[in-house]
């Protein structure tokens, strides 16, 4: 048996149609990999909490519930784990994103992120990206 590894991502979207992506930090799993921001939802935690915990953490914004809108998911195996995330999109947020972990951030066209190497559990929420945004 696998184990299953729940995790929440979010594609903020700035007033030009780009997309927020992050750098995984050195040290961290995949480092070096762009990935849409998120994290690991805790138990007892819903995706929406999960999101605005690891906004406000790690990239010193805000998000409220009603701006986040569900997207897709991606639910993909790894060798020692299986995950399952759900791609929110957000348009609106209280802050300037800054990477607090020493993370690069990078706003990008959604027609571009596929020039940036990702984990293979976040390169199929590419295309849905693609279609809302053009």
């Amino acid at each position: 048996m696998t184990d299953m590894l729940l995790v929440a991502a979010c594609a903020l979207i700035d007033p030009d149609n780009r997309v927020l992506i992050a750098q995984r930090p050195e040290g961290k799993a995949m480092a070096g990999l762009w990935e849409f921001p998120g994290g690991k939802i805790e138990p007892g935690e819903t995706p929406e909490d999960c999101l605005i915990r690891e906004f406000r953490e790690e990239l010193e914004i805000e998000l409220k519930k009603p701006c986040l809108a569900p997207l897709t998911f991606a639910s993909h195996g790894y060798d020692d784990f299986h995950i399952l995330m759900p791609l929110y999109v957000c348009r609106r947020w209280w802050g300037t994103a800054r990477g607090v972990e020493g993370q690069a951030l990078k706003w990008v066209r959604a027609n571009r992120l596929r020039t940036y190497e990702m984990p293979a559990a976040d390169a199929p929420l590419i295309s849905h990206l693609v279609d809302l945004l053009g």
